[in-house]
């Protein structure tokens, strides 16, 4: 099969090429690709494998379900997102956009279908019937659909983004939980004794992820300096199961200092592993080993295995909490004690202090009650 480029504009292009159709007759195709001469050759060649091995669709048969299935393939086989990201992401293209819009042709798409399918997945887009879905699920299902869309404009397949005229729903945010002041004081003594005793600690008074916590290991650790350095994390996927990977932004990346209760608490629990060890004769630790293994092992800790554990103490001890909680019970204990929001911002291992505030901002906003009384007392 055929097929060459011609130049359109800057950086535009005309592809052409043929395909075979089901009578065994050759058919011409045209489309336009936006690019840089190199990367339209490169789609040229990709389009004539498809027509090649039969791949090829039809850009007027082309359905969005079809469509954001194979950008969610290509995004995640050139790293363009993670494993987790792009297993997330083929949960929104089967569960919110193909049982409604899935079989829509992805040329035919119009702003008003978006509109409606918000109001479809706002009232029953809940998969077991009862009901709908949040305004942050809804928000992301949104935002792949504009991202998916934006692909096929830039690639011609459709003439714009509509999704991108169309407003994601308002997210209505759920009161953020945190541990109350006296909670935080006697978590460490009410988990003494269990298995997530020494994570928990270290999560409250440093505010790590689940992740970064899971995989930490015992030469990222400095007793002696007080320090923590946070370069790695746990991540569990379906394809992949339980492995490490790269923090969630190039900031995660950090050297953070220990408050004496987490420098102690590491201690102990190194102690205890040692006697561990020694109890079931397996001798000297690796020099590289996790800090906090699975219970009994020296394996990864599985993480939805250890959120379970969480689940199960924090509803024992009604507590009321996710786990999740101690990381934002620090963060407003940082912002209760006036520490400034850039370095707020980097133990939490934030992008910017910019995503700190639209995380922590409604903790930000303090009693200006003495401001009022200073005007007050002026004007008496």
């Amino acid at each position: 099969m055929r097929g060459h480029i011609r130049k359109r504009g800057q950086n535009s292009w005309e592809i052409k090429f043929e395909v075979e159709r089901t009578d065994g007759k050759r058919q011409t195709r045209y489309k336009s690709f936006k690019g840089t001469r190199r990367e339209a050759h490169a789609e040229l060649s990709r389009l004539l494998v498809q027509a090649q091995t039969g791949g090829f669709v039809d850009p007027d048969k082309l359905t969005l379900a079809g469509y954001a299935r194979a950008r969610v393939a290509h995004w995640r086989a050139t790293g363009i997102v993670g494993a987790k990201g792009a297993e997330r992401y083929s949960e929104l293209v089967e569960y919110q956009l193909t049982p409604f819009l899935g079989t829509r042709l992805l040329q035919k798409l119009r702003s008003d279908d978006v509109e409606v399918w918000h109001t479809h997945l706002l009232t029953r887009g809940r998969l077991d019937g009862t009901g709908g879905l949040s305004t942050r699920t809804v928000g992301h299902a949104h935002k792949l659909l504009k991202r998916v869309l934006r692909d096929a404009a830039r690639s011609g397949l459709v003439l714009k983004n509509v999704a991108a005229e169309v407003k994601a729903p308002k997210i209505v945010a759920p009161e953020m939980r945190i541990l109350s002041p006296r909670q935080v004081k006697d978590l460490p003594a009410m988990l003494a004794g269990r298995d997530i005793w020494a994570p928990a600690v270290v999560a409250l008074f440093t505010g790590m992820r689940r992740g970064e916590l899971l995989a930490l290991r015992w030469p990222d650790v400095d007793l002696a300096g007080k320090t923590i350095r946070i370069h790695a994390a746990l991540e569990q996927t379906v394809a992949h199961g339980t492995r490490f990977k790269d923090t969630k932004t190039k900031s995660g990346v950090r050297v953070i200092a220990l408050p004496e209760i987490v420098v102690e608490t590491l201690r102990e629990h190194h102690r205890q592993q040692l006697e561990m060890r020694l109890a079931l004769g397996l001798g000297k630790a690796p020099h590289d080993a996790l800090v906090f293994p699975a219970p009994g092992t020296e394996r990864l800790w599985n993480p939805d295995v250890f959120s379970g554990l969480w689940k199960d103490v924090e509803t024992e001890l009604r507590l009321g909490v996710s786990f999740h909680a101690l990381r934002h019970t620090h963060a407003s204990q940082l912002i209760a004690a006036g520490v400034p929001i850039t370095e707020i911002a980097h133990r939490l291992g934030h992008a910017s202090p910019t995503t700190t505030l639209s995380i922590y901002a409604h903790l930000f906003r303090k009693d200006d009650s003495k401001a009022a009384a200073a005007i007050n007392a002026a004007l008496t």
